[in-house]
């Protein structure tokens, strides 16, 4: 069973950066409605403990003045809350524990980040034991002491893949590698400097994991290196995995190879942004483009 049908002028899919700040922005002029499926507002700012968000705030404490801001407006705030579907007549499907209903709109808003590519994204040989996990997975379990190994090779060298690496480091655990494919380190030159050469993290450079060993627990991956064919075996009990970000624009199957002139896509959910600053620019310029056109 739907409950009754809410209206709102605005629907902002998404409570991470982009969200929080078109919403605020959006806040002024129109009814708006924020939905996010967590409990708490932040989105992945919330697991990034390091430092360099709108300056040198780290993630958690910028999210934490986003939020504040919003707090001081009139926008609806519903967490928990899942959004299925999204329909040309403007109306979107949502789960709560409230129920399913509908909400019916003038324009959305997705503001719903990024997804994490997974192992399943490689032709990766062996097993699927436990201890293969994404660099964000890692991130959340190291926040909630949850079982992180102590061995870990890390594939993937961007910028996520160095903040975690770093974090590994820190929280007392040994970095066996860092493995990457092309000829360099990928990601910001000032992580580069701060995670992996002040931490001394091992790189294998031109290289891959193409064997996972191991049942029940993950005991070892093997590399193979791109040039020569060499394999060689690295004993660890955990992978993790910094293979790249995919926007998440699964809300918009079903209306058409064009978006609808009532849809924007915001922050990661467009496109990857290397910084946060940049985001929420962009999101605080449609907020205030769309406040002044309808």
């Amino acid at each position: 069973m739907i409950n009754a049908m809410e209206e709102t002028d605005i629907l902002v899919i998404g409570g991470g950066a982009a969200g929080l700040a078109a919403a605020e922005s959006l806040s002024a002029r129109r009814r708006v409605l924020l939905v996010e499926r967590e409990e708490r507002l932040g989105g992945v700012l919330l697991q990034c403990v390091h430092r360099g968000f709108g300056g040198e705030q780290t993630g958690p404490a910028y999210a934490a003045g986003s939020v504040a801001r919003l707090a001081k407006t009139a926008v609806q705030v519903r967490t928990g809350t899942h959004v299925l579907s999204l329909a040309p007549d403007r109306t979107a499907l949502l789960s709560s524990p409230r129920g399913l209903e509908r909400v019916r709109f003038d324009r959305c808003v997705l503001a719903t980040g990024c997804r994490e590519r997974t192992i399943h994204a490689l032709p990766v040989a062996g097993t699927r034991p436990a201890g293969i996990f994404t660099a964000g997975t890692v991130q959340r379990l190291l926040l909630d002491h949850g079982p992180v190994g102590e061995r870990i090779v890390v594939l993937g060298s961007g910028d996520i893949g160095q903040i975690v690496a770093r974090q590994l480091v820190q929280s007392g655990r040994r970095v066996v590698a860092m493995v990457e494919q092309r000829d360099r380190l990928g990601g910001l030159a000032r992580n580069r400097r701060d995670c992996v050469e002040t931490y001394h993290i091992p790189v294998l450079l031109r290289s891959t994991v193409d064997e996972i060993l191991g049942e029940g627990r993950i005991s070892g991956v093997v590399v193979r290196d791109l040039d020569t064919g060499r394999r060689r075996r690295l004993a660890c009990d955990t992978l993790l995995t910094a293979l790249g970000l995919v926007p998440d624009q699964d809300l918009c199957r079903g209306l058409g190879a064009d978006l609808p002139d009532w849809l924007a896509l915001c922050g990661n959910c467009d496109y990857v942004h290397e910084m946060v600053d940049g985001v929420v620019r962009e999101a605080a310029a449609l907020g205030a483009a769309w406040g002044e056109t309808f």
